[in-house]
């Protein structure tokens, strides 16, 4: 095992991709030279060259519809949306035509399609540069969605992304970036629809996906101390969604939290309700509980963006609270 950072993890699976099959190629604003907002794709042109790694326009739509065509025609790309908030620009071509390719054309066509993108608050930028919009994509039949909170993941699923003959839209938190974590030496892949128990617990499962993972963990293990045993589970991907793992952990703790960084409102943390609602109600003790962003406009300030989301503090008080009633 060796540690590295989530950022370097995303590198070295793009490279492994790259390495190993010829057709896949990277596509995107400032990725070249500048190595993308995020530095993820710093010194790929000098590896691959600009043919490989292809700059781009200011044009999101130009992006992903390029993307397509190319994955159309057998490559495997991965575009590049710096920020999720414009992928709204390129909604059209993937709502529309990346997502339903496949099936208006059985045998015809494929779209294996990565779109790497970033939500996330945390750098005071407002509302244009930090929302989390996982939930539209969820929304979409043809989609699949992959969050991945940990350097392990990030590598993992994003080679099995890379492979995969169907589009995935592929979000990343900028807060997780920095964030270490071990992975393999040696080559391995995660596949979609399995997600993981990063802690195991008896008293109350907390669901909760990519940054509130981490906040998860630090308030279980402040809970611990209180002697509240609390299983934290990341589904990692959201479509296809692993609900027996979610099914088995409330039959075992009988209380559910659900904690995401999106509005609340129309959030993921409602489908997930709805699947245990419909799937283990019997083994419920106290009813589901979700744990969101306020609906409000992210300002641009960043000494507000802390109150915008929700914190370890914030999952302490509300566990504490469900395990009173």
């Amino acid at each position: 095992m060796k540690k590295i950072n989530y950022r370097d993890a995303l590198k070295e699976a793009l490279i492994e991709e790259m390495d190993r099959d010829d057709k896949v190629c990277i596509i995107g604003e400032d990725i070249g030279v500048y190595g993308g907002s995020f530095k993820v794709t710093l010194g790929l042109i000098e590896k691959y060259g600009p043919k490989r790694i292809i700059d781009t326009p200011i044009s999101e739509n130009a992006i992903i519809g390029a993307a397509i065509g190319a994955a159309m025609h057998g490559m495997r790309p991965v575009a590049e949306i710096s920020f999720i908030d414009f992928i709204t620009l390129a909604m059209d071509q993937i709502v529309n035509e990346a997502a339903k390719i496949s099936a208006f054309s059985p045998g015809l066509y494929k779209v294996p399609l990565v779109i790497r993108t970033q939500c996330g608050i945390g750098r005071g930028i407002g509302g244009h540069h930090e929302q989390s919009l996982e939930a539209w994509f969820v929304h979409i039949p043809g989609l699949k969605v992959v969050m991945p909170s940990t350097p392990y993941d990030a590598k993992g699923l994003l080679k099995t992304s890379i492979r995969d003959d169907e589009p995935v839209v592929f979000i990343e938190n900028k807060k997780l970036y920095p964030i270490e974590g071990e992975i393999p030496e040696e080559e391995y892949l995660i596949p979609l629809g399995k997600a993981d128990v990063k802690r195991k617990g008896t008293d109350l499962t907390i669901i909760s996906t990519s940054f509130m993972v981490h906040e998860s963990l630090e308030a279980a293990a402040i809970l611990e101390k209180e002697g509240i045993s609390v299983e934290v589970i990341d589904p990692r991907t959201l479509v296809p969604f692993d609900k027996n793992t979610v099914i088995n952990s409330v039959k075992k703790t009988g209380k559910v939290l659900i904690v995401h960084e999106a509005v609340k409102r129309g959030g993921v943390g409602g489908e997930i309700s709805a699947i245990i609602a419909e799937e283990a109600f019997n083994y419920l003790t106290s009813p589901i509980f979700r744990l969101a962003a306020p609906n409000i406009v992210i300002p641009y300030n960043y000494s507000l963006d802390k109150y915008c989301i929700p914190g370890v503090e914030d999952i302490v008080l509300k566990v504490r609270e469900i395990l009173k009633k």
